[in-house]
Order: structure tokens, then C-alpha cells, then sequence
């Protein structure tokens, strides 16, 4: 109960701090700064990233428990990608990304976390190579880290941070902004349903999305058959950087 007040009382000031008049130059002075910090996230991203092997990137929620099923498959798909030759790139936090860079670790491969300050849940796992533990503030920085050094996004469940990082990717594959890569959902009674919706109301219904668009995802249960799915894409294309 405590907690959720002081959640409930934080939020108040932030919203309290938006909405709070400002002077022009004030903004200006303010924005310009910033700019100087979102340059800085992109310079350290670049420089550390740029050396890295190719690498997947993997997905899930940070609120998965050591103890579940997913956790273990993370763990388990991330072993396997390194014994096949690839780095595992996470969000450096708890939960699958936890269970990834621990795999990635075990199996004597990169293991990049790529962390992002937050207010609650996100503190650095212990299983992340210490020259490859990256911070950042802003989200749309990380992403950018994300979409191109990841040579596949391996998705586990997870929230609405997971399902943003998927649909990022899609949108980017889809407008041809990116070139294609492979996007792997693990865990098939899990994603069905959203599947099913985006199939039946987005796709069929509203015609929002074209029928192939799903063909940019592929959904297995299995670590081996996520990746061999990467490595049945990258038996046809070469691993490159994204843009």
C-alpha cells in the first residue's frame, strides 16, 4: 500500500513538473542542452557497439521470475546462439533479459546490456560483459542501438515494453526503412491471440496491414528452433550492420 502511494505521489509531480509554465528561453536553453546529452547516448552507443560480433537481440518481460518456464528458456536460447557464433544483445535489466545474458555468459559469448534509467524495476544483471554495460536516458536512443546491431530480435512474453520493441521493428521492416531481418516470437500459446487479432482486424477487417505483413514473423516454442531460424535466414544473407 505504501508503495503504491508513493507511485501514485511521484506521478502527481511529474505531471505537476510538465505542465509547469515555462519562458521561451527558458525551453530553448533547456532543449539545447539536451540535445548535447541525446549526442552523448549516441557517440558512447556507436563507439561501444561498432565492435561488437553479430548479435541478437533479446526480448521479454523484466518481471519474469527465475524460477518460471521463460526464464529458463531465455537462458537456454541465448547458450545456443552463442555456441552457433552470435553475441545476445538485452536491455540489460532483470527478468528474460536476465536469463539471456546469463545464457549468452555461460556460453562464453558477447553479452550486451543496453540499460535504461527508469524509476522502478531496472538496475543492471550481473551477467552483462563490463565494457558492454551501457546506460541511457532516452528510449529512442536505445532503440536505434537495438534495430542496428541486431542482426534478429528473439521475442519472448513480456509488457508493453517488449510489445513496443516488436512493433518497432515491423513498422521499420515494413516501410523499408531497414532492410529485412528475423523476428522470432517464442512461446506460441502466448502470442496466438495477438496474432489472431492483428490477422483478423488489422489485416482482414480494416486492411490496415497487407497479408504478407505477418510473414515478417515466425512463432516456435522451442530454443533450437529459434535459431535455427536465424541461421536459415543468415544461411541466405550477409550479417551486416542494419543502416
Amino acid at each position: 500500500m505504501k508503495k503504491d502511494i508513493k507511485a501514485t505521489a511521484d506521478s502527481e509531480r511529474r505531471i505537476q513538473r510538465a505542465f509547469k509554465r515555462k519562458g521561451w528561453n527558458e525551453i530553448k536553453a533547456n532543449d539545447s542542452w539536451a540535445i548535447f546529452k541525446i549526442m552523448s547516448e549516441f557517440v558512447e552507443g556507436f563507439e561501444a557497439l561498432q565492435r561488437i560480433r553479430p548479435c541478437v537481440s533479446i526480448f521479454g518481460s523484466a518481471r519474469t521470475k527465475p524460477d518460471a518456464a521463460e526464464f529458463k528458456l531465455a537462458e537456454e536460447i541465448a547458450f545456443q546462439l552463442t555456441g552457433n557464433g552470435y553475441g545476445v544483445i538485452t536491455g540489460g535489466g532483470p527478468g528474460i533479459m536476465e536469463a539471456a545474458n546469463k545464457g549468452a555468459q555461460r556460453g562464453g559469448g558477447t553479452s550486451v546490456g543496453l540499460n535504461i534509467e527508469l524509476p522502478f524495476e531496472q538496475e543492471p544483471n550481473p551477467y552483462i560483459d563490463k565494457e558492454k554495460s551501457l546506460h541511457f536516458d532516452y528510449f529512442f536512443v536505445r532503440k536505434v542501438m537495438f534495430i542496428k546491431y541486431s542482426q534478429g530480435f528473439i521475442v519472448l512474453p513480456g509488457g508493453f515494453g517488449t510489445l513496443d520493441e516488436l512493433f518497432e521493428a515491423l513498422t521499420l521492416i515494413q516501410t523499408q526503412k531497414i532492410a529485412r531481418f528475423p523476428i522470432i516470437l517464442v512461446g506460441k500459446k502466448y502470442w496466438q491471440g495477438l496474432l489472431d487479432w492483428v490477422k483478423a482486424t488489422m489485416g482482414e477487417r480494416h486492411a490496415y496491414i497487407n497479408p504478407d505483413d505477418l510473414d515478417l514473423i515466425q512463432v516456435v516454442d522451442k530454443p533450437e528452433e529459434a535459431v535455427k531460424a536465424i541461421n536459415a535466414f543468415y544461411g541466405k544473407y550477409l550479417l551486416k550492420p542494419n543502416f
